[in-house]
């Protein structure tokens, strides 16, 4: 009777979805997941394979202690892995990610964005405050971009009844890779950034704009006595490793975590005085990129899904259900990833080479997390300093922001303030019709929606499918809200399986504690780990040898929260009390504050 009623709990779990279980359950749920999106749902591109290699003994120990500017020599054994140049991985069957090109415009693009997506009054996302916006994009332009054609264009038609200026919008193709003789692999693309969770956004992924940044002194990067970053003159917008799309979120972050390398400068050169810039230089980077992933995972993360299973399995991921303090008394638990946690683990690609893939790509598109409007206070009294529109603090006109509002006022603000919800009806009007300092005229939603199509991602109840997960059944099912099914059913004329990714995403019911969709969890929970667990930084060497023990103690002490308070002493009145600097943050007390 016993076994019968064990088997019949086990049914009606089996029934249940993950984050609806008890934690324990939930949590080893996630664990089989995982552990089936690993050995199905990593595919490689590269034709042909770098072959490989054996290390030899007179490898320069630089390549072995730091980061390379490219990304190259993370996998000693495959020098090329994940550098600069290589191409985006797949999440799905090489078979299944072929272009519809004959469908690439079907519905236009342009319908999808302004049917659906356009906010019609700003929807905020409350639980979280806006640098949480800034802070991801700070991430993706670590993570990828794709080499744009300048002479091919993809033509987006004018909807019937649309006021856009022109008539077409003109997209630049993106160029994929050379096929060899006789392939019949699809299209893939190059990563024009490093595949690594590197930051390469502040430390750039080109020789000759990695110099550029360094002072070449005590291993620092070039920062204004005035604590602004330089600007090029030329472009106006800030040298920086990566500064494409800038805007103030961006600018903040940029500067923030410059100091931040400067500052473990100061502490490596305190401890180490025999050490020159290059040594100084190497083991900083180490130390602030791996700060920033940590904060990636156990802040962030837990700031936008607070999922209480969520939050255990980043933690688990960073350091393991030991915690980190007992994983430094019972180091063999690193053998061990659930215990020991995967950062300090042993480095394993799984089923295929490291590389981020263009269903990652996808699932991180995430612009209604942006206003259109942005109110600066004084963090001293509260007072409001002034209103600006998106495009008022982007590209070349940032700098007149951080020249006339001050750092810890520009904190405090995105601290206060809060971003959109990830959802139909509420992205950015601004980016709908944008206009780039270059003069490129784009609605940024449905380059959106036409670059999933171009690049081959499945629509929605395919992506579904491909990721295990079953596909919805009907409009109803879609979506929880009667308004958007209607929207959706005809501008798909009907076709449930014409919906594109980006549109179900944002459809999606969200489960309790989620700010975006479980479907897009799911690339997530593959993709998260693998980014700590392919990279032998955060795993075979996460060791004191390479990081020294002031760099591993560095990072287990320290957060968002420290780095904020150490350069910005200022803002610990609104900081108090705050557990998470991704949450909204304490209001100063004074006429005119922020809601």
């Amino acid at each position: 009777m016993a076994d019968d009623l064990i088997g019949k709990l086990d049914r009606l779990l089996k029934d249940r979805p993950w984050y609806e279980l008890p934690r324990l359950l939930a949590g080893q749920r996630l664990i089989e997941m995982r552990n089936e999106l690993r050995a199905k749902n990593l595919h490689d591109t590269e034709e042909p394979a770098e072959p490989r290699q054996e290390i030899p003994p007179s490898l320069d120990p630089t390549l072995v202690e730091g980061r390379t500017t490219d990304g190259t020599f993370n996998d000693l054994h495959f020098p090329k892995m994940g550098s600069v140049g290589c191409r985006f991985g797949r999440n799905f069957p090489l078979e299944t990610v072929f272009p519809d090109t004959p469908n690439i415009l079907v519905p236009n693009p342009r319908v999808v964005s302004r049917e659906l997506m356009t906010r019609e009054q700003f929807q905020p996302a409350t639980i979280l405050n806006l640098l949480a916006a800034a802070w991801i994009q700070f991430m993706v332009h670590d993570w990828f971009v794709h080499r744009r054609s300048t002479t091919e264009v993809v033509e987006i038609p004018k909807a019937p009844g649309d006021d856009w200026s022109d008539p077409s919008i003109r997209v630049r193709r993106v160029v994929p890779e050379a096929a060899p003789a006789g392939s019949t692999r699809p299209p893939a693309y190059a990563n024009l950034n490093s595949h690594w969770w590197d930051a390469s956004e502040i430390y750039g992924c080109d020789p000759a704009i990695a110099a550029k940044l360094r002072t070449k002194i005590g291993g620092k990067l070039r920062i204004e006595p005035t604590g602004q970053l330089p600007v090029d003159p030329d472009t106006g917008v800030s040298v920086t490793g990566f500064s494409d799309n800038w805007w103030i979120g961006l600018a903040m972050l940029h500067t923030l975590f410059t100091l931040e390398h400067n500052a473990i400068c100061d502490l490596l050169a305190h401890q180490h005085n025999t050490w020159d810039d290059d040594q100084i230089f190497r083991k900083a980077r180490l130390i602030n990129t791996a700060l920033m992933a940590k904060i990636h995972t156990i802040e962030w993360t837990p700031a936008i899904v607070p999922h209480p299973v969520i939050q255990q399995a980043m933690n688990v991921n960073w350091s393991g259900l030991a915690g980190e303090d007992l994983q430094d008394a019972l180091k063999f638990l690193d053998d061990k990833e659930l215990l020991g946690g995967i950062v300090g683990s042993h480095a394993d690609h799984h089923s295929a080479p490291y590389s981020l893939t263009e269903e990652f790509v996808s699932v991180y598109r995430m612009h209604p997390l942006i206003p259109d409007d942005l109110a600066f206070h004084s963090l001293t009294t509260g007072g409001l300093l002034e209103t600006l529109q998106l495009p008022e603090v982007s590209g070349r006109r940032t700098q007149a922001i951080t020249a006339r509002i001050t750092m810890p006022d520009l904190f405090y603000s995105f601290g206060t303030s809060h971003p959109g919800a990830v959802t139909l009806h509420n992205y950015p009007r601004h980016l709908q019709n944008l206009t780039l300092d270059d003069g490129e005229h784009l609605d940024l939603a449905a380059v959106d929606i036409l670059r999933d199509r171009e690049r081959g991602v499945p629509r929605y109840n395919q992506f579904r499918r491909l990721l295990h997960k079953a596909p919805v059944k009907s409009f109803d099912e879609l979506t929880d809200n009667p308004g958007w099914r209607k929207q959706i059913k005809e501008v798909y004329n009907g076709d449930l399986e014409k919906v594109d990714l980006m549109t179900g995403l944002f459809a999606e019911p969200l489960p309790p504690g989620f700010g975006f969709s479980e479907t897009a969890f799911r690339v997530f929970l593959l993709m998260a780990s693998r980014r700590l667990k392919s990279d032998r930084f955060f795993t075979d060497d996460y060791r004191p040898e390479i990081y020294t023990d002031f760099g591993l103690d560095y990072i287990k002490k320290n957060s968002m929260l420290t780095v904020l308070s150490r350069h910005f002493p200022h803002l610990a009145p609104a900081l108090s009390g705050v557990k998470n600097a991704f949450h909204p943050w304490k209001v100063t007390s004074g006429p005119g504050t922020p809601p």
